[in-house]
């Protein structure tokens, strides 16, 4: 894949191809989100100005200006049988089952712009909350009209002790200060990532790895196309949005992260989403 990934940082948009940096002149982030030619713009941009050296670390910024989140749920079996364990537990039914074969996907609101972080940056877990865990996911970029523009990687935190005390609780396990992460950029491309595009999930605690997986896309059940389709329906969105499209990744039931862990998510060619967790506001 001749890649071409666009960073929002500090200066200003950045578009990067074969580790080569242009500035992207003369337009603002939504501007450029919601452009019907992104890609043949972002290629002339490269075409005609000069390189810039790569920015540091610490002038990233989440690939996010005013995109709504939002996040499927149980679209991965090991998703399913994670959500339906909690719900059990809490004298809960077989509603995720149910969802996992049911042609209506489960669709929820995740974040505004403020409560998303990049890499680099502090995730946070909830101080009521006994049980917190991230969920990396494949995240969608779609613009105003429903076109997937592009791709980056999503970590959904989650509290999973409140979610699965009562479905009616998911906002307030899902929807808080830091509770999302994107980033580090945008892949931009009009093609669907293959079927076998991994997404590797590092949880550090003091330097030493506590909890490592990995998963694909081939065993997402829907198609990021059929989950536009269905958060589009009857519903509108300005400035595009970012949908996250669920996790196969699911860390034991007696995992728990701690303050200062380090969450590293990869998935090629997109590149890595590393965060730190916090418990305070940052």
């Amino acid at each position: 894949m001749n890649a071409i990934r666009l960073y929002r940082t500090t200066s200003g948009s950045i578009v990067e191809r074969e580790g080569r940096y242009y500035a992207v002149p003369h337009a603002s982030w939504d501007e450029l989100f919601n452009a019907a030619d992104l890609r043949e713009r972002l290629i002339r941009t490269i075409e005609t100005v000069s390189e810039v050296e790569p920015p540091s670390a610490d002038l990233f910024l989440p690939p996010i200006k005013s995109q709504e989140v939002w996040a499927a749920g149980v679209t991965y079996v090991r998703s399913k049988a994670a959500r339906m364990t909690e719900a059990r537990e809490a004298g809960g039914g077989d509603f995720y089952d149910r969802v996992y074969v049911a042609e209506r996907p489960e669709l929820f609101f995740k974040a505004t712009p403020h409560r998303v972080v990049g890499t680099g940056q502090a995730v946070r877990i909830r101080r009521d909350a006994r049980w917190n865990v991230p969920e990396p996911e494949l995240a969608l970029a779609v613009n105003a009209a429903g076109s997937i523009i592009g791709y980056t990687v999503g970590n959904d935190m989650s509290a999973r002790d409140i979610e699965g005390e009562n479905p009616l609780y998911l906002p307030q396990a899902k929807v808080y200060d830091q509770c999302c992460g994107l980033g580090p950029g945008l892949l931009v491309t009009p093609e669907p990532l293959p079927a076998e595009t991994t997404i590797h999930l590092t949880i550090l605690r003091e330097g030493t790895t506590v909890f490592e997986d990995t998963t694909d896309l081939t065993q997402l059940k829907r198609k990021p196309e059929e989950l536009v389709d269905f958060l589009f329906r009857d519903n509108s969105f300005p400035n595009g949005c970012f949908l996250l499209t669920g996790t196969g990744i699911v860390p034991p039931d007696d995992f728990t992260l701690q303050t200062e862990d380090r969450i590293r998510i990869i998935i090629d060619p997109i590149g890595t989403l590393e965060n730190h967790v916090v418990q305070h506001h940052a």
